[in-house]
């Protein structure tokens, strides 16, 4: 059995008449990405809070490292944690702002070392209100690896990114894993989680409404998978005579699968035939359109958390 590092079962957390989280259960294996996903005010936040030991919790059992984050007094020495829109002091470079953490946590982390690792090594001496937003999160990122961690908690750590600023954040992310830390991921960008995650779990209003890996949700959740062939009118009359449902689409012609298997099989038909057609593709839904379909697309506006 893997070992977990983080268990949860039955967490609540209320304020008022609001209740924020609403009796949720997971757990966390070490060495593994395993990602929070929600549109904003879906109680991601109020959960990592929980197991970072910063919020109290209304009920419920959640143990990290085997520890109670609530009681413990030592748990946040071995936890890294990259907040939601974080910001530093504006004239502080990263090897200054590196060195303060490592003093004030008593750490051992080589400073040079984690600047090469999130790819800062260029902008050591850069004040930080000259970073990019890439490099602001490289930052954030660098500094929650000063206590070398045992887990890590990123909070949105691309939100607000460019493409190419979000990738070159996943990329760290793909060497921590590389290097055996158990990662908590919370993100509304479904590409990054089915990129990264080996598990997920979609929260929505306080409740996790399923988990599993990515392709298991999928799996559970998706429409009929398509077959998209590009061809004339000879292979309409082989579809046709083989029997097969299908509609065109201006060049296109879209056949309903039952299974992934029935692809090769079109295609092989057509093959034999010598039917004249330009190429095809596999079109399934992703973990995107299962989220879409299951809570609703993620606004920018939504409560926050």
């Amino acid at each position: 059995m893997p070992e977990k590092v983080i268990s949860v079962n039955e967490l609540v957390k209320s304020y008022s008449d609001i209740t924020a989280v609403n009796g949720i259960s997971f757990s966390i294996n070490k060495g593994e990405v395993f990602s929070l996903l929600g549109p904003n005010g879906a109680g991601k936040t109020t959960t990592v809070e929980i197991l970072e030991g910063v919020r109290n919790r209304t009920s419920g059992d959640v143990a990290v490292l085997g520890e109670d984050p609530e009681m413990s007094k030592t748990l946040i020495f071995k936890l890294g944690i990259l907040p939601q829109d974080f910001s530093f002091i504006y004239n502080s470079t990263p090897r200054e702002a590196l060195n303060f953490y490592k003093g004030t946590l008593k750490a051992s982390g080589d400073v040079g070392e984690i600047l090469e690792m999130v790819e800062l090594t260029d902008k050591a001496t850069t004040p930080f209100q000259k970073l990019s937003g890439g490099q602001k999160q490289k930052l954030g990122l660098a500094l929650s690896l000063v206590n070398d961690p045992e887990i890590l908690f990123l909070d949105e750590p691309t939100s607000g990114l460019d493409p190419r600023a979000r990738r070159n954040i996943w990329s760290v992310i793909k060497t921590l894993k590389g290097r055996g830390k158990s990662i908590l991921l919370t993100t509304h960008y479904l590409e990054e989680a089915e990129l990264l995650a080996d598990r997920v779990a979609i929260m929505n209003k306080g409740k996790i409404v399923d988990s599993g890996t990515p392709m298991e949700i999928v799996e559970r959740h998706h429409e009929e998978d398509n077959l998209i062939i590009r061809g004339d009118g000879q292979v309409e009359s082989l579809m046709a005579a083989g029997g097969y449902k299908f509609q065109r689409e201006g060049a296109y012609i879209k056949v309903g699968l039952k299974s992934i298997r029935e692809a090769t099989e079109i295609i092989n038909y057509l093959y034999e035939r010598k039917a004249n057609f330009e190429d095809f593709t596999l079109k399934r839904e992703s973990l995107e359109d299962v989220f879409v379909r299951m809570v609703g697309e993620i606004g920018e506006e939504d409560e926050a958390e």
